[in-house]
C-alpha cells in the first residue's frame, strides 16, 4: 500500500454520497468521471486537510528559517548549471515577456529546485480527496473542472499526472486554473515550457498589480515566499552576470 493513500476498499468507508455528488455534479457539466473513480489508480489521500493545516511553512516566522526549510543553499548552488542548460530559453523569455530571467530562475528554484521535484501525488486524487473531506469545497470543484478541461484539451491520462498534495503540477507548480490561462506549450514537463509559462504568469500579474514584487505574491501570497524568490533571484544575478 502506498503510504498516505487510502485504497478503494478502505475508501468505501467514506460517505459514498460524496463521490456520488461529485459524479452527478460533473455529469451536469458534461464530464463522466465514473471511469476515473473506478480506475485502480484512483485513491483518496488520507487526511489531506491535515497536510494543509500542518504545513511547515505556515509556522515559519523568519526568512532564515524559511530558507533552511526549502534548502535555499542547495538551490543557489544549482543556478549556474540550470542557466548553462537553459540560458537561451531564459533570455528569450525575458525579451518576450519583460520578466527578468533571474526572477524566473528564482521561481523555478524555489518551486521545484529546477525540475528536481514534480510532486508525488496525483492531482485528481488530491482534489477529490479535498472534496470528500469538505476542504475548500467551491475552490476544489473549480480546480477539478479546470483539470478535466486541461486533460481533455491535451489528450492526457489524468491519473498519470503528478502534483503536490495541493494539486499543483510540474516544475512551475501551476494549479489547473493557472494551467488553462497561462501555460505556454502542451507538455507540462518540458522545461522551456515551464520557463515561458512562469514568465507569462508573472507578466500578466505585473500588469494587473503594477509591480513585479506584487506579481510574485500572486504566485504565492506568502511574504516569506516572495522574499525567498527575490533572494534567489539576487543570487542568480551575481552568478550568471
Amino acid at each position: 500500500m502506498i503510504p498516505g493513500f487510502v485504497p478503494q476498499e478502505v475508501a468505501a468507508h467514506y460517505p459514498k454520497d460524496k463521490l456520488t455528488e461529485l459524479t452527478n455534479y460533473f455529469s451536469s457539466k458534461g464530464y463522466d468521471i465514473s471511469p476515473i473513480l473506478e480506475d485502480e489508480r484512483f485513491a483518496l489521500v488520507d487526511d489531506i486537510t491535515g497536510k494543509f493545516t500542518r504545513a511547515v511553512e505556515i509556522k515559519i516566522e523568519t526568512l532564515d528559517d524559511y530558507k533552511e526549510v526549502i534548502n535555499f543553499d542547495r538551490k543557489r548552488d544549482k543556478i549556474s548549471y540550470f542557466y548553462s542548460d537553459f540560458h537561451l530559453e531564459l533570455n528569450a523569455a525575458e525579451q518576450e515577456y519583460g520578466i527578468p530571467k533571474e526572477v524566473i530562475i528564482g521561481i523555478l528554484g524555489v518551486e521545484s529546485e529546477f525540475g528536481r521535484f514534480k510532486g508525488s501525488y496525483n492531482p485528481f486524487n488530491a482534489y477529490v480527496s479535498m472534496y470528500v473531506e469538505g476542504y475548500r469545497t467551491e475552490w476544489t470543484l473549480a480546480q477539478l473542472e479546470e483539470l478535466l478541461k486541461f486533460v481533455d484539451r491535451n489528450k492526457l491520462d489524468i491519473l498519470e499526472l503528478k502534483s503536490s498534495y495541493a494539486g499543483a503540477m510540474s516544475y512551475a507548480q501551476f494549479i489547473p486554473w493557472s494551467l488553462n490561462r497561462f501555460w505556454v506549450g502542451s507538455d507540462i514537463y518540458d522545461m522551456p515550457n515551464n520557463i515561458n509559462s512562469v514568465a507569462n504568469y508573472l507578466a500578466h500579474y505585473k500588469n494587473v498589480t503594477g509591480s513585479l514584487e506584487k506579481s510574485i505574491l500572486r504566485y504565492n501570497p506568502s511574504s516569506l515566499y516572495q522574499k525567498a524568490v527575490l533572494a534567489l533571484a539576487h543570487e542568480a544575478e551575481s552568478i550568471i552576470n
